[in-house]
């Protein structure tokens, strides 16, 4: 277990999110829900747009291979949108999801 005997370095882990890169597709991946969350109505008033609640925002092009919220991002559902072939370094590696490559098999 992680950080038993010492508080988590929180300022450290965020230094290093930064030298990654990870920061900013974090932001974009935000913005993105924002962005759908604006623009849809919320009835129950939990911060979710309607239309999100059990969704995820996806992007059309990875962020990983490009893309940003200007490609645009469509509403998927969570099997869906994280069924991507990855790599071992956690990105993906095809754009096609398991679901799109299985449909396209039995045409």
């Amino acid at each position: 277990m992680p950080y038993v005997n010492k508080p988590r370095p929180y300022k450290k882990e965020y230094q290093q999110q930064l030298a990654r890169g990870e920061a900013d597709e974090r932001l974009e991946r935000q913005r993105a829900r924002e962005s759908i969350d604006k623009k849809n109505i919320d009835r129950d008033k939990d911060g979710r747009a309607d239309v999100r609640e059990g969704k995820d925002v996806a992007h059309i092009k990875a962020l990983s291979k490009g893309g940003s919220n200007k490609n645009g991002v469509k509403l998927q559902t969570p099997s869906t949108n994280r069924s991507f072939k990855r790599g071992s370094n956690h990105k993906v590696m095809s754009e096609t999801s398991a679901s799109e490559r299985k449909a396209k098999g039995k045409k």
